[in-house]
């Protein structure tokens, strides 16, 4: 006997309109009958799907061992539990019509489960309004649990109400929700019709959980500094812009969080961190976001060889906490987190990977001429240093080749101006990067604490960045001020959660561990054909 719900054609090669339609018929219907079930506020939810599986097969064993070969022994205790009724509530997600009795799927935040709806259980009338309902709708259940003959623990309906009606199908059961771009788009369908999806984002959760027990743990402070910034600093980053009506200013959405944390490090707290939203207007990528979080931490009587330490240890934490072990594998690759990670200076891995040794250059010019030899192109043209030069090296090279969880240190100052610089070479800056699987994970400091130095790499940054036709950037007078009330010597280092989350998930795309990602936006109905008949009209002579 077909299910009443279920159409002959499936849903989704019918008109989607259609189907709304009949559904939203089946709603007026109910709401004339007095049954609307959009007021019913709340329902008494005793038990989750999980649990109800995991306790009854406790309570089976339990049960079995105490009735021995004794079947009817063993019977009489499992009808008991017809005398302990349960309730949980959730989406149906598939029916099975046997005419008077029925099994549907009920899905919860915790599992799936089968319910067993029998027309002599819950009553004629209410049961031919059952058969009504729809693949979607959500559900509350009361009854008992039991094992059916084909073995699985279900829960035999007594009482069945609807508490929400979907006007909308679901996907195809045999087909999914495949396409991307709506799985991005419309998150929530994603996680009715995916639920392995939703466990990246449990997992997620107890990462962030876990890293601030193990910051908590060696005595850091957790912080908040303001999203809303006046000015836009001169970092290389681009900001997105807005306007504060009342101060009547214009006012930047901050691309990181570390002058304010720094400042606190001024103020007196010896470790501070925060985990914020960073907005950076750019590119977008498979590890690129305009909108991410990112964990910035800042300890102060310590330098970047402190922090290499630190987040080495970290992971390996975070690792063994959430995975189990201190081996993981990202798409298809070992990644061996919990043996020593390896530490270069940017000119010992441009030796290693590319073959060309800084210390062979004597002049900008020779570096420039190596660049030239070796095809590698350096974005200052003639006005490249040798530090602008390696760095174009280790894009090139080296990059790429860091798979195993590797250490770069020891960079130019060009390219860090809030590091500082090695007191024996004062070319160079103590500041590290950490790269996993060729990917960039964090950024780390011996912050730069000199007050007259950080006003000279300030200065530089906004006349560079107004030689190129950008006004935006300011030299933070405030930062400096507060430096020239005296920073101790700190340590910093900066992550981006959503590639930790990736890594630890195998999650290839940063998209696929943002809840909601960032998205052009779909035409509306009608638009691309416009849009498409304007760009084939001849333009008027």
């Amino acid at each position: 006997m077909a299910n009443q719900n279920t159409p002959s054609v499936p849903e989704q090669e019918q008109d989607s309109n259609t189907l709304r339609q009949i559904r939203l018929e089946k709603l007026r219907q109910r709401q004339a009958d007095g049954n609307d079930p959009f007021t019913i506020t709340k329902y008494d939810v005793t038990a989750k799907a999980a649990s109800v599986k995991a306790d009854y097969e406790v309570t089976e064993a339990k049960f079995k061992e105490e009735a021995g070969d004794d079947e009817e022994a063993l019977q009489a205790k499992l009808d008991t539990l017809k005398e302990q009724p349960i309730s949980i509530a959730g989406r149906i997600m598939s029916w099975r019509d046997m005419g008077r009795a029925n099994f549907i799927d009920v899905r919860d935040s915790t599992d799936r489960i089968q319910v067993y709806v029998r027309m002599n259980d819950i009553g004629k009338e209410n049961f031919k309004e059952f058969k009504k309902w729809d693949i979607g709708d959500i559900v509350g259940v009361k009854g008992f649990v039991f094992r059916t003959r084909k073995g699985e623990i279900s829960i035999h309906a007594t009482e069945i109400t609807m508490l929400s009606k979907s006007l909308l199908p679901l996907p195809e059961k045999w087909h999914g929700l495949k396409d991307q771009d709506t799985r991005y788009r419309q998150r929530y369908l994603d996680l009715i019709v995916n639920p392995n999806v939703k466990q990246t984002f449990v997992t997620r959760s107890q990462i962030l959980r876990e890293i601030r027990a193990y910051l908590d743990g060696i005595g850091y402070l957790e912080v908040e500094t303001p999203v809303l910034l006046p000015l836009q600093i001169a970092a290389a980053a681009k900001p997105f812009v807005t306007h504060h009506n009342t101060l009547d200013m214009d006012m930047f959405l901050r691309i990181e969080t570390e002058l304010n944390l720094k400042k606190l490090i001024v103020g007196g707290f010896d470790r501070v961190y925060e985990v914020g939203r960073i907005f950076r207007n750019e590119g977008m990528d498979p590890s690129h976001n305009p909108e991410f979080t990112s964990i910035e931490m800042y300890q102060a009587y310590t330098d970047y060889h402190g922090m290499m330490d630190l987040i080495e240890d970290m992971y390996r934490t975070l690792a063994k906490k959430i995975c189990g072990k201190d081996i993981i594998s990202y798409q298809g690759t070992d990644i061996r987190l919990g043996e020593p990670w390896e530490r270069l200076t940017m000119a010992e891995a441009v030796k290693k990977y590319a073959g060309v040794d800084y210390n062979d250059w004597a002049t900008d010019a020779d570096a420039r001429a190596c660049a030239k030899e070796k095809g590698v192109e350096v974005e200052e043209g003639e006005n490249a240093t040798k530090g602008h030069v390696l760095i174009a090296f280790f894009d090139a090279f080296v990059e790429e080749q860091l798979i195993q969880p590797t250490i770069i240190y020891d960079y130019p100052v060009e390219n860090s101006p809030l590091a500082k610089r090695k007191p024996e070479d004062p070319a160079f800056t103590e500041r590290f990067e950490y790269f996993i699987y060729a990917r960039e994970m964090g950024n780390a400091f011996s912050e730069l604490n000199d007050p007259l130095d950080q006003k000279e790499r300030f200065v530089k940054q906004v006349e560079a960045r107004r030689a190129l036709g950008d006004m935006t950037g300011e030299v933070d007078e405030d930062f400096v001020t507060a430096l020239e009330y005296g920073m101790p010597p700190t340590g910093g280092l900066g992550l981006g959660l959503d590639r930790l989350v990736m890594l630890l998930t195998d999650s290839p795309s940063i998209r696929d561990v943002l809840l909601f990602p960032t998205m052009r936006p779909l035409p509306k109905l009608g638009q691309e054909q416009d849009e498409a008949d304007a760009e084939e009209e001849e333009p008027e002579a």
